[in-house]
């Protein structure tokens, strides 16, 4: 017996002999008679199987439910019943009910055996089940047939109402759904990054086609961007009638375009309404409105979001009892996926007896929808939105922070793609763009590891102040614009674009001097170095609410070499940092030496969240960000840009060469500016971390403080910031 089955008797039972049916007159030879029947019936049943009671029976019945086995229950039934429906129906009407309602879980309990019934026996029992709609338990009964040929064995008469009592032969079994609405993904300040919309639904009433189809069918693939055969695939759909409209395409919202007029921009309302016009003057073409999921912001915030799909026959496999039906939808990337259990919410559910008419007869069970939960993000979508405008054309990623708090304010890679286009129906000539796209836009950049070049400098001049092993005031000495350590570097030299003289650490910041920090490494050592980076979480998991990659300092996990170590300095050699794990590491620069964990659940009260204690001493951080204040303030500082009279801000830029080998002239290079306030007290304070691909030949990392400044002073101007002079 199946666990998911429970079986309870609960009274004693005597079935009928035949003596118990026989007049009270019979005696003598009659009762020799009888005896001789009765001992050559047990003979006859002791040498074959032996013979289910009813109440085995009514239990191997739902044993047979459960498992599927529809043909062993019809076996069971008596000749007049399958007289009355034949295996295949009886096959048929149990298993479209069955699994219809997805029931499982069975529970029999039997409570009363009536035999006052001559050849007959009635038992009467309790029935739980599990449904898609919720438990359904009811009453019911089955009469058992007593047949004593070949020998004495049971058999049911079967009807419908034992499925369940209130149905009849002509009645259906219906599962009617309300379908739940996902929640919305909302930035900070309410705006809506996923949520609901209104699209067009372009489809097709076949019988209103003219008399010339196949010209229609073109123009129509033609204007939305579709082939003619997967048109004509949809409209031989087994359940397509000629009146019946056949959706072929949804797309972007082309009905009521008169209400868009101070939405759209002039010249996209006029192409939408000459696409609709066009599509209307095809016979047959009808225009209608469908809710869809909606992504605002497009390609700016489609990394994040991720995007919904319809679920496949895999899905429904691997999310079993979860809620997901042949029309659901299912998040496949970003936060859609990441938090589909709590935007998908719950579908209502409710089955039903309806009689041949399509009345209701009888609601069995039912469970009220829930709809998805909304989830608010840290994120401010304008910031986002101006990140993406500003780099959408650069292999890029951005982070931005509120150093204060560790809230992530935007998340952006470039280039990117469209959720929208996933809802609209992908394209396969648009999918093989994407994915054949040299810039790689399906590509999330923020979540990879990256070498950081002269963005990581602050780390080692700060781990090598709390060892004690560099002190600020301390001059390295000249070295001009290349270094070696000794001869036993054999060719290799260490180069920088700045000769620093004094080589003080101030002075190494500002013009960002490779040769200070090859140094500043050598004076901390490998091992030292190791032991720090690992205390700064390195080759730890970063705790985020999206999966990143874990930083390293090396691919095998010790620094071998002293050139390999000095190199490491300048965020060279095997040096690979995740972006939010770099911005998050500054943070400690703004909070006396404690690094501030990064979050993206928005918290009506924010409570800042220490992440790495004393990351630095506090003396260190005040050194640290005095220097890189300077970066920015200084006429030489290397951020120099990025400077403004009204806001203090310190940062530090970064060029990381990605070569082939040592000797690779024609590698590339990776540009990076990481610009913080440094008033905590500052209303809209901010950090922010970008990094540009191909910067070479285009200004390193000046090309990035550049476009970095003009998303500052949005950001400034946006909330007010900005001091006239």
């Amino acid at each position: 017996m199946l666990e998911n089955l429970t079986f309870v008797i609960y009274k004693a039972l005597h079935f009928p002999k035949k003596s118990k049916v026989l007049s009270k007159r019979t005696v003598g030879l009659g009762f020799i008679i009888i005896a001789v029947a009765i001992l050559t019936k047990v003979f006859f049943i002791s040498h074959t199987e032996p013979v289910q009671t009813p109440e085995e029976m009514i239990t191997s019945y739902y044993e047979f439910i459960q498992n599927g086995e529809f043909e062993k229950m019809y076996e069971m039934l008596d000749s007049e019943s399958k007289q009355q429906i034949s295996l295949d129906q009886f096959v048929n009407r149990n298993q479209k009910i069955y699994d219809g309602i997805e029931a499982n879980s069975f529970s029999i309990q039997i409570y009363n055996v009536d035999d006052s019934q001559l050849g007959m026996i009635q038992i009467s029992y309790d029935v739980e089940m599990s449904t898609v709609a919720g438990d359904i338990s009811f009453s019911n009964w089955t009469t058992f047939k007593i047949l004593d040929e070949p020998q004495m064995h049971y058999t049911i008469l079967w009807h419908d109402s034992m499925i369940f009592p209130e149905l009849d032969a002509e009645d259906k079994v219906q599962v009617v759904t309300t379908r739940a609405e996902r929640g919305c993904i909302l930035d900070r300040n309410g705006m809506v990054l996923a949520g609901q919309g209104i699209a067009s639904s372009i489809g097709i009433i076949p019988g209103k086609l003219s008399e010339t189809p196949d010209s229609d069918l073109e123009k129509l693939a033609s204007l939305i961007g579709v082939s003619v055969d997967s048109i004509k695939s949809k409209l031989a759909a087994k359940w397509v009638k000629d009146d019946l409209l056949v959706p072929i395409k949804t797309v972007e919202k082309l009905s009521n375009l008169e209400m868009l007029e101070y939405v759209e921009l002039p010249e996209v309302l006029e192409q939408k309404k000459k696409l609709r016009d066009e599509l209307l003057s095809i016979p047959g073409v009808m225009i209608s409105d469908v809710e869809i999921r909606q992504y605002p912001f497009g390609a700016a915030t489609s990394h994040l979001t991720g995007y919904i799909q319809s679920v496949t026959a895999e899905d429904l496999e691997k999310h079993v009892g979860e809620g997901y039906d042949a029309s659901s939808k299912i998040g496949r990337s970003g936060l859609e996926r990441l938090y589909e259990k709590e935007l998908k919410g719950q579908n209502g559910k409710k089955i039903i007896i309806v009689d041949s008419e399509g009345n209701v007869k009888s609601t069995l069970a039912s469970i009220p929808k829930q709809d998805g939960k909304d989830i608010q993000l840290t994120i401010d979508a304008k910031l986002q939105e101006s990140i993406y405008e500003n780099f959408k054309e650069d292999k890029s990623c951005s982070v931005a922070m509120n150093p204060y708090t560790g809230e992530v304010l935007a998340l952006v890679s470039t280039p990117s793609f469209n959720s929208n286009d996933f809802i609209y129906g992908m394209s396969e000539t648009l999918w093989n763009e994407l994915n054949m796209d040299e810039r790689l836009p399906l590509y999330n950049r923020y979540v990879q590891k990256l070498c950081p070049g002269s963005s990581f400098k602050p780390i080692v001049a700060a781990i090598g102040l709390d060892l004690g092993t560099i002190d600020p005031q301390d001059d390295f000495g000249y070295a001009g614009l290349s270094w070696q350590k000794d001869a036993s570097w054999g060719n290799y030299r260490v180069t920088t674009l700045h000769a620093t003289n004094p080589a003080t650490l101030e002075n190494a910041m500002i013009n960002s001097d490779n040769i200070y920090f090859a140094k500043a490494a050598l004076k901390i050592g490998a091992e030292s170095l190791q032991t720090e980076l690992e205390a700064l979480q390195f080759k730890q998991e970063i705790p985020f609410e999206l999966s990143l990659s874990k930083s390293q300092y090396d691919n095998d996990g010790n620094i071998e070499s002293e050139i390999q170590l000095a190199d490491s300095g300048y965020g060279q050699g095997q040096i690979l940092i995740n972006p939010i794990h770099l911005a998050s590491l500054y943070t400690g620069f703004a909070n006396d030496g404690d690094v501030l964990m990064p979050y993206l659940l928005y918290k009506s009260e924010v409570d800042p969240e220490v992440w790495i204690e004393s990351a630095f001493q506090q003396d260190t951080a005040y050194i640290i960000k005095n220097d890189l204040e300077k970066v920015i303030s200084s006429p030489n500082g290397t951020g120099r840009r990025a400077y403004r009279k009204d806001i203090a801000l310190a940062g530090k830029t970064g060029t990381a060469e990605i070569k082939v080998s040592k000797d690779d002239r024609n590698g590339t290079e990776l540009g990076w500016f990481c610009v913080f306030t440094t008033d905590s007290k500052e209303s809209k304070p901010i950090l922010l971390l970008s990094m540009v691909e191909d910067v070479k030949g285009r200004g390193g990392s000046g090309y990035v403080v550049k476009k970095d400044n003009a998303i500052l002073d949005a950001w400034f101007k946006e909330n007010d910031l900005i001091i006239s002079s």
